[in-house]
């Protein structure tokens, strides 16, 4: 007799075999890696900003799964959500009824950005930017896409051919046609515009990758220059958006600016159902589907099913209402002030930058002799250490993950849930502040560490 199927009693069971399950059957070297630098740790449970291991020891969260959790882990609200889709017995995915809940999601999502007339619902942030380089190229019939250098769009084949890390691209080449251009330079955007065969540029306002911002008049001078060569201004707000950097979007800290299309996800899933968004303008999505013959000439197996449909309207309630947006600006502003007044105090940080709260924290060769050596000891074996160095005591010893923002660089980057406080923001400034005086003070063990760091990466060459 066939056994029930247990979830609990499974995990119960075999919860313990994490790791080498991971490295028998998944990518082997993710454990490898973990275990390296001190994060093979086991999180029992998760609320909120928070989670607690089986110790029982309490950890903030400012990476909220590089964006995905916006709402923190386990929103009441979200989770009823799901709660009553399930409890429907929807007649989900027939693919030939029209159900009401993407026309309501699409409709408030539309709401954010009134410029905006449709909506395409798939599964993840790089699926919305392959859909976004899809519409584009049809709607323009102009093969190329411009991206801003050291960009990140995604790592399937249309994103990774407007993704700007070269580590990430490195043998899968050959891509679609692309060119990279350097984020504000408006002459080297022109140049690529004469040659005209560009359907559009794809940008991120602020980019994840070392957090850096589009100057100021950019974006705006940018899709001036793309409407009069005829192109289109593609923005990336896979991470951006939601209320991340304390407006809905972050193309909309600079006036004027009316992007042809706009990309969302992570955060529009609750942390729950995977879900990306496409929003564009009547008439691209009228060219893409020009008559009944191509209703399906782009879809999505599991787009717009309802629980992840469900998921979103929780998700855009639960901003208005809680009053996310605001949240992000105010507590992501004392966050950045709090850091940006540590600059003048610590010679090994070089810089505090972002909007709401997404910050990089840079860190930069220091002045004094003993500091410097050490320093230079690191970036001689890998840059991008000194970050680690930071990254592994915040979390072993103060219990706080955060990330490296981005392969060989010295920045951290802050994307907690947009729902932590001012206690949270607190929280971590006191521990980077400690993990600084040590640094700055030859704490043996965080040097230490270094050492142990550089002959991993001398290992590894």
């Amino acid at each position: 007799m066939t056994k029930e199927f247990d979830l609990a009693a499974l995990l119960a069971e075999r919860g313990a075999e994490r790791y080498e399950l991971h490295a028998r059957h998944l990518n082997h070297q993710l454990p490898r890696m973990l275990r390296t630098i001190g994060f093979d740790k086991v999180y029992e449970r998760a609320e909120g900003a928070h989670f607690w291991d089986t110790d029982g020891n309490d950890y903030l969260d400012m990476l909220a799964g590089f964006g995905v959790m916006g709402l923190g882990r386990h929103h009441p609200v979200v989770r009823k959500a799901l709660h009553d889709v399930l409890d429907a017995s929807l007649a989900d995915l027939t693919r030939f009824d029209c159900p009401p809940l993407p026309g309501l999601l699409a409709e408030k999502l539309l709401s954010y950005s009134p410029h905006l007339d449709r909506v395409f619902f798939g599964n993840s942030g790089t699926e919305a930017v392959e859909t976004a380089l899809k519409f584009a190229r049809y709607a323009t019939g102009r093969p190329r896409v411009l991206y801003c250098s050291h960009a990140f769009h995604g790592l399937t084949t249309g994103s990774l051919s407007v993704n700007g890390e070269e580590g990430f691209r490195k043998g899968f080449a050959p891509l679609l046609p692309d060119t990279p251009v350097p984020l504000g330079d408006v002459d080297a955007l022109a140049r690529e515009l004469r040659k005209g065969d560009v359907a559009a540029l794809i940008v991120e306002p602020i980019q994840g990758k070392g957090v850096h911002e589009a100057p100021p008049g950019y974006l705006r001078a940018a899709q001036e220059l793309l409407h009069r060569h005829k192109a289109l201004l593609i923005a990336d707000e896979v991470q951006t958006g939601l209320g991340r950097t304390g407006k809905f979007y972050a193309f909309q800290h600079e006036d004027g600016v009316e992007p042809d299309l706009v990309c969302v996800a992570k955060a529009l899933s609750g942390g729950y159902v995977p879900v990306g968004a496409t929003l564009g303008k009547d008439w691209i999505f009228q060219k893409v589907y020009s008559s009944m013959d191509r209703v399906q000439v782009h879809s999505a197996s599991f787009g717009s099913n309802a629980q992840a449909m469900a998921a979103g309207l929780a998700v855009l309630s639960v901003m208005e209402n809680e009053e996310i947006v605001a949240n992000a600006a105010a507590v992501g502003e004392r966050l950045k002030t709090r850091l940006a007044e540590l600059v003048d105090r610590y010679e090994l940080l070089a810089d505090v930058r972002g909007r709401g709260l997404m910050i990089g924290i840079e860190f930069g060769r220091p002045r004094s002799l003993g500091l410097r050596s050490r320093w230079t000891m690191l970036q001689t074996a890998r840059k991008g250490l000194f970050a680690q160095m930071v990254v592994v005591p915040l979390l072993q010893r103060h219990h706080v993950l955060t990330q490296v923002s981005g392969d060989h660089l010295e920045v951290i980057k802050l994307i907690p849930p947009l729902i932590v406080d001012t206690a949270d923001a607190d929280r971590f400034v006191d521990a980077f502040t400690e993990v600084m005086d040590d640094a700055h003070n030859g704490g043996g063990l965080m040097w230490d560490f270094g050492k142990t760091l550089v002959r991993q990466a001398v290992a590894n060459r």
